[in-house]
């Protein structure tokens, strides 16, 4: 029986980029995404190249309600989730405190924390059952450092640390493994969505030097994963060699 990744955020940067590399290691996948277009594309491409079998599910991890739905309905097979990614998450904004828009920081907490939770609430309990599983959760430099006018987005991301730390200790007696990864500057989607689709502003934060690429996340995310059983990587930091903190790089 292949193994089962279940990946939110699946159809851009890291998300997509992790369920390629899983379906290319024989995993079968649950995919959550927002745009069901995507997804549906996505699917049948990772069909066509790998053989496997996807459960596509149309979400919001922000809805609770929903995200309980679409999870506890899956068929009692696809519930034995080996790996969890939660990959789910934004940025809104780079404002400083006094100036930050309310609905952006809704949008980091409900997406970046809750959501992170909402979906892990669900899918712990049969990883617990099983006594087997691994949750990795995407950080960031941010979650390690905060930098001018990161405020809630930094705030957001030091709880996803918090939390993996937590996961780490009360999932231990079940034998679970939590990993968190936590990138600096991927070159994704993740700056056009920051600066609300200005793609001439987003370009800057990348101009000049060779951020990361979504793909070198899911390399090390495999890397986590294909650990032998005794061995959990617990924490891990992934820089671009241009980039030493959240705000200070090399620039050409």
């Amino acid at each position: 029986m292949a193994k089962i990744a279940l990946i939110t955020g699946a159809t851009s940067g890291i998300g997509a980029a992790c369920a390629d590399t899983f379906a290319a290691q024989g995993y079968d996948l649950i995919l959550i995404a927002r745009r069901e277009n995507l997804l549906d594309s996505q699917a049948q491409q990772l069909i066509g190249n790998y053989g496997v079998k996807i459960k596509k599910l149309i979400a919001d991890v922000r809805d609770k309600e929903n995200i309980n739905y679409v999870l506890e309905t899956l068929p009692a097979a696809w519930k034995n989730v080996n790996v969890l990614v939660n990959n789910a998450g934004l940025s809104q904004g780079l404002d400083p405190i006094d100036k930050g828009d309310t609905e952006d920081w809704d949008r980091m907490i409900d997406t970046n924390v809750k959501g992170l939770l909402y979906v892990t609430r669900a899918v712990a309990p049969w990883m617990v059952e099983r006594k087997q599983g691994h949750i990795i959760n995407i950080g960031s430099i941010a979650g390690k450092e905060v930098y001018p006018n990161g405020n809630v987005y930094c705030a957001s991301k030091h709880a996803v640390d918090a939390l993996s730390k937590g996961m780490r200790i009360d999932l231990l007696p079940h034998g679970i493994k939590v990993t968190e990864i936590n990138p600096g500057m991927v070159e994704t989607e993740f700056s056009i969505v920051r600066f609300k689709g200005d793609e001439n502003r987003a370009k800057k934060v990348y101009d000049g030097l060779e951020p990361l690429i979504a793909q070198d996340i899911a390399d090390a995310i495999w890397y986590v994963v294909s650990r032998p059983a005794h061995v959990n990587i617990n924490d891990m930091l992934i820089m671009p060699t241009a980039q030493a903190t959240g705000t200070i790089v090399k620039r050409d």
